[in-house]
């Protein structure tokens, strides 16, 4: 067949086709526990729509999940439940600590809080008591970069 301007085609390797298609289509996992689940709840509203960068779908399943927002404090009772979680998504996979009580335990400095970067392997830290909407939305984005990328490495999204 002889190509012609009536007729185009794209080529590119499969490797790129399929980053590109996992970073339009991240489907974070549900995973509110404390005050910060309410700026994480609010990235899907009309005001900071999400669905433009094809994140909106939040899901109750791990296994149709391919990020887990991690955003609020994270007591002791519930680390195997989120390790538990975390295993039963399908990789490849991503984690972003939301808020300072997941990244470092915030203002709860005592035994039943614990960072969550010492149990899941996390991609993206959202710093702020509590961080905006925002600062979540940069933080996908931050991850929809690594995906593109095709690699993992640890990144700070600052305040937005």
């Amino acid at each position: 067949m002889e190509v012609s301007p009536h007729h185009p085609f794209i080529t590119t390797k499969l490797d790129d086709f399929v980053h590109w298609a996992q970073a339009s289509s991240i489907w974070p996992l549900t995973m509110g526990l404390a005050c910060c689940a309410i700026e994480m709840m609010s990235i899907v509203s009309p005001n900071y729509d999400v669905a433009r960068f094809g994140a909106e779908k939040f899901s109750s399943s791990p296994r149709q999940s391919d990020l887990m927002i991690v955003s609020g404090r994270v007591a002791n009772k519930m680390v195997p439940v989120i390790k538990q979680l975390f295993d039963q998504m399908p990789d490849p996979k991503w984690v972003i600590s939301m808020g300072a009580c997941a990244s470092s335990g915030g203002v709860f400095d005592n035994y039943a809080v614990v960072p969550c970067d010492t149990f899941l392997p996390v991609d993206v830290y959202v710093p702020g008591c509590p961080p905006s909407p925002d600062a979540l939305i940069y933080a996908i984005m931050q991850i929809r970069n690594q995906i593109a990328a095709g690699s993992k490495s640890q990144v700070l999204a600052g305040n937005a």
